[in-house]
Order: structure tokens, then sequence, then C-alpha cells
């Protein structure tokens, strides 16, 4: 007999996801037939798949070692150098500084990316033991795009992000420096329809089927030649937005090579450099009214 103990990062799960996750071979069918047959018990007593799993309740699998084996795969975690900065963290989320050239999320190609960095960066402070749960990035920035993503380190921190980010009470800021001069605040309000094929977007006026809401604001901080620098928040966050907004009125960020023009700048000119935090709640409602910085200056290049 096998028992687990239901940590932080576990609880709030329902028991046969919990176990889906544990036993990540199995199928959803095995998982309530050993329920149903007892084979498996919460608290030493017979329960219900769907049963809230809390703080401290011990999950028993009267199962053989060798058909847990069977059932699990273990995977190892592949060591990696660490590119990034820690700019906050604390118990429950991490805020680091992105460099460019680096992903935010693993893909089909394997290369490195910014969450296998974050796990082998808990894992080196034995901070990332749990049965189910690894850190998950909660903000997405292009890979040639730095700035600030943040990390959570468990699985309330991951819901109650995700659900402020989805609420739009986190709220986030870029730096950009974009071609031509801008003298006034802008609010657009367009729509982004996806071209997978070119993997681009393109923004329209209108919406159209498969189109999504997009709206940008940016204000002008200074002009320098040719260009002005913008602080840019956006209220969605759609992939390329900045990037491809600013360049449908004719101000490409300064680097893009996607959407913009040939200048000087080898990489793309835009940062996210300040995150203001709201909507946490309980446990977590320290982080409310919390303003977390990162200069343009402290980007780095992969």
């Amino acid at each position: 007999m096998k028992e687990i103990k239901i940590s932080k990062n576990e609880e709030g799960q329902r028991l046969d996801r919990f176990l889906k996750k544990y036993l990540n071979k199995a199928n959803q069918s095995f998982i309530h037939k050993m329920i149903r047959k007892k084979n498996i018990k919460l608290n030493g007593l017979k329960a219900e798949p769907d049963i809230v799993l809390k703080i401290d309740d011990t999950v028993q699998l009267y199962l053989a070692d060798d058909t847990i084996d069977k059932f699990r795969e273990k995977k190892t975690l592949k060591q990696t150098d660490i590119h990034f900065d820690t700019v906050y963290e604390d118990d429950n989320i991490l805020v680091v500084n992105k460099p460019i050239g680096l992903s935010s999320q693993p893909d089909k190609t394997g290369i490195r990316n910014l969450v296998d960095e974050i796990k082998v960066y808990l894992d080196a402070k034995e901070e990332n033991i749990s049965f189910t749960f690894k850190p998950a990035v909660c903000n997405r920035l292009d890979k040639n795009t730095s700035g600030l993503v943040i990390a959570a380190k468990n699985y309330d921190a991951l819901k109650q992000t995700n659900k402020a980010i989805r609420e739009r009470k986190i709220r986030k800021y870029y730096m950009a420096k974009v071609h031509g001069t801008i003298k006034d605040n802008l609010e657009l309000k367009d729509y982004l329809i996806k071209n997978d094929n070119k993997n681009m977007v393109e923004i329209i006026n209108e919406y159209k089927e498969n189109s999504k809401s997009v709206i940008t604001y940016a204000h002008p901080l200074k002009t320098a030649g040719r260009y002005t620098w913008l602080e840019v928040e956006i209220e969605t966050g759609r992939a390329h937005q900045i990037r491809a907004h600013l360049a449908s009125i004719g101000h490409p960020v300064a680097g893009d090579k996607k959407y913009g023009k040939k200048d000087n700048d080898k990489y793309q000119v835009l940062h996210a450099y300040k995150l203001l935090l709201d909507g946490y709640e309980d446990s977590l409602s320290y982080l409310n009214g919390m303003e977390i910085v990162s200069d343009i200056s402290e980007r780095k290049i992969l």
C-alpha cells in the first residue's frame, strides 16, 4: 500500500483528476474502477471520484508496487543553464526577467525555454517537490520580447494569477521604441486574425470569423530622432499584439524583423517592464497593490 499526503500544491483538485496526473499512464476508466472497488481510498474510507481534495488529506493506493510503476511515468528533468534574472520571489510566485531569444514555454522543437529553466532553478532549491504540480508561467512573451514573466510555484497561486490576468486585474506595461513621431496618446481597438502558416497575425478594422478583439494603449514618453519611446499597456493579451498593432498604424517596433522595417537595431526594442498586481484573495491578498519593475536597460540577450 502506498499513501500520499495532499500538500498545498495538490489541494483543490478532484480525486480522479489528481490520480490521473499521478498515475499518468492510466486511463480514466481504470482509475474510476479502482476507486469503485476500494483499491483507492481517501483518508482510509471509500470516496467518490469527484470529491475535492483538501490539504493534509491522505490518499491510499492498495496496489502492488509494480502496478503503480506500470501506470506512472516518471519524467527526468533535463538540466540546463539559467538565463533569466529573478526580480521578485516568495513562497507563492516567482517573477523573472526573460531575456531576448528565450521561448516562454516548451514546443515541439525541444529547445531551451523559460519553463524548463524555472523548474531547474526551483529543483536546485528543493522547491519543486510535488506529486502532480509543476511550476507554470502565467503570462507569455514572444521569444524576442524581453521582460517580466510571472511563474506560479503552487496550484493556488497558478489559479489565482491566471484568474487575475483573465479578469484584467493584473496590469501589464511595456516599453517600446517605434519608428516615427507620436505626440498624442493612442487608444487602438481593432481585431486580430492569425495566419498559422506564416506564424504571423493581421490587424483588421472589422470583425471577421475567427478574429479576436485587440485593445492597445500607448503613451509617448520621448522622441529621439526618427523614433518615439512609448509606454504600452495591453487590455487583451494576444500573440504579437503590440508589434502588429503598432505596425498597422505605421509605427512598427524598432528591430522587429517580422512586422517592421530595416533599421540599425539587431533585436526588437520591446520590453515588458512593469506589473501592477491585483485580484488576489485570501492567503495571497498580500500581493495586491504590488508594483514590480524591470527597466529596459536590464534586458539581456540569450
